[in-house]
C-alpha cells in the first residue's frame, strides 16, 4: 500500500521531503507533481523502478526516458550541450519543456535510446519537485504519469493514491499542478524537432 504524503505547495516540510527522498534511496518508486502534470520517479541506478515504470505505463525499450534535474549544472553532466543548444535550453528552463539530449558516460546504458545513444532531461519549476531533488542531490529518473489507454495523465494526488496503491511506494501531493505534459524538443539533431506539443511554448523550436 503506498504512503501518502501531503506538503505545502509554497513551502514543502522539510521533514516530509526527507521521509520522501530516504524511500527513493531505499528503491522505492514515487508519484510525484511536477509543473506539467504528475509523474513516476526513482533514484537513478534503480533498475528494478526503471521496470515497474515500464510496467505501468507498458512502455517499449524506445521510451525515452527522463532524467529531471535540479538546475542546469546538474543537467550538464548527464547530457552533452553544445553552444546553440546551450541558449536554447538555457532561456527555456526551468520549465515545462523536455529535452533530448546526447547522453554522457554519467548515464546508465539502459535509459539510453537504444540506437541514439540520447535521454530525455528537464528542470521543473514547481518547488515541490525542487525540494526533493535539493535533497536527493541527483537527477530523478521520470516518466509522465500518463496511464495505458488514456488520453490524460492523472492529476490529483487522491486519485493516483487509489489506482496505483499496490503499483508505487508513496504519492506526494502539493495540492493543484499542471494538467498538461511537457513540450517534448529533440534538440539532438542538426535542427531542432517538436515531438510532442504540450504545456511549454513549441513556436520557439519551431
Amino acid at each position: 500500500m503506498a504512503r501518502y504524503y501531503d506538503v505545502h505547495p509554497d513551502d514543502p516540510q522539510r521533514r516530509t521531503i526527507r521521509q520522501v527522498v530516504d524511500l527513493v534511496r531505499d528503491g522505492g518508486l514515487i508519484a510525484y507533481p511536477t509543473d506539467s502534470c504528475f509523474a513516476l520517479g526513482c533514484a537513478l541506478g534503480n533498475k528494478e523502478g526503471l521496470d515497474r515504470i515500464r510496467a505501468i505505463r507498458r512502455l517499449d525499450d524506445k521510451h525515452h526516458f527522463t532524467l529531471v534535474c535540479r538546475d542546469f549544472a546538474q543537467l550538464g553532466q548527464f547530457v552533452h550541450v553544445g553552444n546553440a543548444v546551450f541558449r536554447a535550453v538555457k532561456a527555456s528552463t526551468p520549465g515545462s519543456y523536455t529535452f533530448i539530449l546526447p547522453a554522457t558516460k554519467e548515464v546508465p546504458r539502459r535509459l539510453l535510446h537504444p540506437k541514439k545513444k540520447t535521454v530525455g532531461v528537464r528542470i521543473p519549476d514547481h518547488r515541490a519537485t525542487q525540494a526533493l531533488l535539493d535533497e536527493l542531490g541527483e537527477p530523478l529518473l521520470s516518466s509522465t504519469l500518463l496511464l495505458p489507454d488514456e488520453e490524460e495523465p492523472l492529476t490529483q494526488g487522491w486519485d493516483i493514491k487509489e489506482r496505483l496503491d499496490h503499483a508505487v511506494d508513496a504519492v506526494l501531493d502539493s495540492g493543484d499542478c499542471g494538467v498538461e505534459p511537457t513540450t517534448v524538443v529533440d534538440l539532438s539533431g542538426p535542427e531542432p524537432e517538436v515531438v510532442r506539443k504540450g504545456a511549454g511554448d513549441p513556436s520557439r523550436f519551431e
